[in-house]
């Protein structure tokens, strides 16, 4: 058969004419490979639009309360999670099976950002920024699913956390509290426990894993780094000191725990000083404390 008569490879369905309607799709793909493909396109269709000079228009989108999920994982309340054990190689895919589903939930937070609160008028910046971090969690993903095959496994070959979407469902209101809860809560404390994971791959050996930890680690500073920016951006607009403003948003939106160790200079490095976060730690602290003793 001539070169020219060969069947070509389907193409890929055009992309929705918005920003908008595209983080909507996005959200609505339930493959996770899928999902991370068009997460891909999706940024690099804005992306290249504005360094054109042409983006597509934002437009507006109505988002699902909840992305669409692939079959497996099965999902799992928290306290049904089984422990991860990082001394054997069972152990490690384990926890590469729970990180690649953070990554994952992360791809849909970061469109359904776009996508649900694209009404509120925001500078071209404000969206250039979660652009970039949706397609880098799409990539983290990716690397994250290579690695879990590349050992005999497979995301959605274990189960998973039930309550990843939680703080989004609980800021779904509110970009100021998606802000202060995702990224510079949440993300943040990927900065923390990141570096232990990389040391523990690195002790066994597996230096493939490594390399993509540390691609992750270094983008996650950028993502908390993004938050941080534009919660600030939204304090100025509306005249309030950002430290109170975030510790009052956390105190109400977020359900889970600040614990330290900190990691402080990658923290600061993205633009969280140690007040934002070291008096909500002792506070928590200080309540359980009073608990035990009541």
């Amino acid at each position: 058969m001539r070169g020219s008569d060969a069947p070509s490879a389907a193409q890929p369905p055009a992309l929705p004419p918005t920003l908008a309607a595209c983080a909507e799709a996005v959200l609505r793909e339930g493959d996770a490979r899928a999902k991370a493909a068009l997460a891909r396109r999706a940024a690099a269709a804005w992306l290249a639009g504005r360094e054109a000079g042409a983006p597509m228009p934002v437009g507006r989108a109505d988002p699902p309360d909840f992305p669409a999920r692939p079959a497996r994982p099965e999902l799992r309340p928290p306290r049904e999670m089984p422990r991860r054990r990082g001394g054997t190689q069972a152990g490690r895919a384990a926890l590469l099976h729970a990180v690649a589903h953070i990554e994952l939930n992360a791809v849909d937070l970061h469109w359904d950002v776009i996508a649900r609160f694209a009404h509120i008028p925001m500078p071209p910046g404000f969206y250039d920024d979660w652009v970039r971090a949706a397609d880098d969690e799409a990539r983290h993903f990716n690397l994250l699913a290579d690695r879990l095959e590349a050992m005999g496994s497979f995301y959605g070959a274990l189960p998973a956390h039930a309550g990843m979407w939680r703080a989004a469902s609980d800021t779904a209101h509110d970009l100021m509290a998606r802000l202060a809860v995702a990224p510079m809560v949440l993300e943040a404390r990927g900065l923390d426990v990141t570096p232990g994971m990389i040391e523990l791959f690195r002790k066994a050996g597996d230096a493939e894993t490594v390399a993509a930890l540390e691609i992750i680690y270094a983008d996650e500073v950028s993502h908390v780094a993004y938050g941080a920016k534009w919660f600030n951006f939204l304090c100025g607009r509306h005249d309030l000191d950002p430290r109170d403003a975030f510790h009052a948003l956390v105190r109400k939106h977020f359900r889970g725990a600040l614990k330290p160790p900190f990691n402080e200079e990658k923290r600061a490095e993205a633009g969280l000083p140690p007040d934002f976060y070291w008096p909500l730690a002792e506070e928590l602290a200080q309540a359980d404390g009073t608990a035990e003793t009541d």
